[in-house]
């Protein structure tokens, strides 16, 4: 049997592609603010993937992915800063605490299903976001990049890191989504009376997607926090799972190059592009204006994501080809 199949070959040339923006930024060929604008679109990325799981392979609806990044990145910032705490030492602390929670929160969907799950994770997302303004308040704390021994990597390194964590989820998701667990959360999704016939225990299968979700979740907000150095209650709102939500919509459900696409779209287009041009750039909220414009068309022409854009213009050419001969 084959170490890497060929998803997981994709999904390295992937990793490989967005490790030379540096080099770019370096040889002038790109702006050093492109190499940070990637680095959220890569954190953002992380969080989708693992609301992919929740929603697109389980059916399970969550409003709180923002409260979770939230968690991730003052934990982190708390365990690093104030207690001294290795970066590396950290993290499983950062990871393992707010996925305690999220177990909690799949206790809760057993007995809530769709609006009324989605009100419960926004409701506890917003506790969190408040405690975080109770103890922090609005200051801006500034976390240093993560270190590999003793030396802190600077802002180059700190992006590399993420790429690398990025690749290996990929590879974890798709193969997670491919055993015989991920097969019982599709069986859920379409139908719980008939996976309970089947013998897949719900209970059990829920509490592991709301805890995969927020595992990603609080490991992108960790990310956040120690790539761009500062941290405070502002970004972890509503709006934000509502990008997040944006991102799998756009890129594809059940997919997991589909969030990158997502997030390349909303939180790199706006800055990259929407932002430079004359008129268009100077409007306020116009990236909020471009994304609701892009899920209404998403919907209606490509409800599966736009990942299955470049699958049906091979088609196309195919057929143009078959016809000119």
């Amino acid at each position: 049997m084959k170490i890497l199949k060929s998803r997981h070959l994709t999904y390295i040339l992937i990793g490989l592609g967005l490790a030379t923006l540096p080099f770019l930024n370096q040889m002038g060929f790109i702006r050093s603010s492109t190499v940070s604008i990637f680095g959220f679109i890569v954190f953002y990325a992380i969080a989708a993937l693992g609301l992919n799981v929740l929603l697109g392979y389980s059916g399970l609806v969550s409003l709180g992915t923002a409260g979770f990044m939230g968690l991730g990145a003052y934990l982190s910032t708390h365990l690093t800063l104030e207690m001294g705490l290795s970066f590396w030492v950290a993290l499983p602390i950062v990871i393992l605490i707010p996925t305690l929670l999220g177990f909690v929160v799949g206790l809760v969907s057993l007995r809530l299903e769709g609006m009324y799950l989605a009100i419960a994770t926004l409701a506890i997302s917003e506790v969190i976001r408040q405690i975080f303004i109770e103890i922090w308040g609005f200051s801006n704390i500034r976390p240093n990049h993560p270190d590999i021994f003793v030396t802190f990597l600077d802002r180059d390194g700190t992006y590399w890191l993420l790429v690398i964590f990025l690749v290996v989820l990929m590879i974890l998701t798709d193969n997670f989504i491919h055993s015989p667990v991920g097969r019982a959360l599709l069986t859920m999704r379409v139908s719980e009376a008939a996976a309970q016939a089947m013998g897949i225990n719900l209970f059990k299968y829920k509490l592991m997607a709301f805890a995969i979700a927020t595992a990603y979740a609080t490991l992108a907000g960790s990310l956040y926090a120690h790539f761009i150095r500062a941290v405070d209650p502002s970004p972890w709102s509503l709006l934000l799972s509502l990008q997040i939500l944006a991102v799998i919509v756009i890129g594809g459900f059940r997919t997991i190059v589909g969030p990158i696409i997502g997030s390349i779209i909303v939180f790199g287009v706006p800055p990259l592009i929407l932002n430079d041009l004359p008129i268009i750039g100077n409007i306020a909220g116009m990236p909020f204006i471009f994304n609701g414009i892009l899920i209404i068309l998403v919907i209606l022409f490509y409800p599966r994501g736009l990942i299955y854009l470049g699958h049906d213009l091979k088609k196309l050419f195919k057929k143009k080809e078959v016809s000119s001969k």
